[in-house]
């Protein structure tokens, strides 16, 4: 076992048993964009960063940007879930960079108890502001 894996076993030992399995949803989701980022590399296909700029570079009017799913939050979501129904509005936009950006707001949630609610506020915040900077980006070509 890697230090980093034991690291992590230690971690997990300490949580709540609530804690503990949301930390092991967060990570099984995370183990899923991995598999997907995988398979992109694997088939040879570019980063979804430079799929979405190859769209754009080809789009002949701005109608043709992107526009996020319409997704309704539920009450009392989760974190975790709020991720996934994230990715999904915003399908275009490259996850790894918003997971990285987001990453710290569900480790402030599951170790350090910040409400649920806030937490998906700020990574829905997250979400918008690289979904305006697409658009932006898509416009200027």
């Amino acid at each position: 076992m890697t230090e980093q894996e034991q690291s992590l076993l230690d971690i997990y030992r300490q949580l709540s048993e609530h804690d503990a399995h949301s930390l092991l949803r967060f990570a099984e989701f995370l183990a899923g964009y991995e598999v997907t980022a995988a398979t992109i590399i694997k088939e040879g296909d570019t980063s979804p960063g430079q799929q979405a700029e190859s769209s754009i570079a080809t789009a002949d009017a701005e109608d043709s940007i992107p526009q996020p799913e319409d997704i309704e939050r539920p009450d009392k979501e989760k974190v975790v879930d709020a991720l996934k129904r994230l990715s999904a509005t915003y399908p275009m936009l490259d996850k790894k960079y918003l997971l990285d950006k987001a990453s710290e707001l569900v480790a402030q949630h599951i170790m350090f108890g910040k409400p649920a609610p806030q937490v998906i506020d700020e990574i829905e915040d997250i979400f918008a502001t690289a979904y305006d900077k697409f658009v932006s980006d898509a416009r200027r070509g």
